[in-house]
């Protein structure tokens, strides 16, 4: 069966982008097991609760939720095991390196299927105050304001 050009997105993390500013994001491969991809397929997968870290010198995401696949066998791995990301050396040392600074958090934003293939986009995150969440509120409101002033107008 031909895999499918594009991209589609299954889980998207939309409390990190509401705790965190965004530095800088990457892609990342994933190593799964079993039947871990026919799951993630389905959309039974969370990240709200997840984060990455370099471990030895490799890249793992820690608390994503993969349900176990219905129709599995005995062969369903733990739905919360510490998965690996796929990623160049270098690119890994660069992560590693923006952690250890004050402050900073690696932080899976969206899980995806880009040409048949399971991808995560990891970015590096610097955690907000209560004030920047309330202002942030603001903005958005505002903009939904004038969004629905405007539409009424057509």
């Amino acid at each position: 069966m031909p895999r499918k050009k594009g991209i589609n997105t299954i889980a998207l993390n939309r409390k990190a982008r509401h705790d965190y500013f965004i530095e800088e994001a990457f892609e990342a491969g994933i190593e799964l097991k079993g039947t871990e991809v026919k799951s993630i397929r389905m959309g039974q997968v969370n990240l709200k609760e997840c984060f990455a870290q370099v471990r030895n010198g490799q890249l793992f995401i820690e608390g994503m939720h993969i349900s176990p696949y219905d129709k599995g066998n005995i062969h369903n791995t733990d739905p919360l095991r510490a998965k690996r990301l796929l990623m160049h050396k270098s690119e890994i040392r660069k992560l590693d390196q923006a952690v250890m600074q004050k402050g900073l958090a690696l932080i899976p934003l969206s899980l995806y299927l880009k040409d048949g293939r399971v991808k995560v986009e990891v970015a590096i995150c610097r955690g907000k105050k209560m004030f920047d969440k309330r202002d942030d509120l603001k903005k958005r409101d505002a903009q939904r304001e004038v969004e629905r002033h405007f539409a009424g107008r057509d």
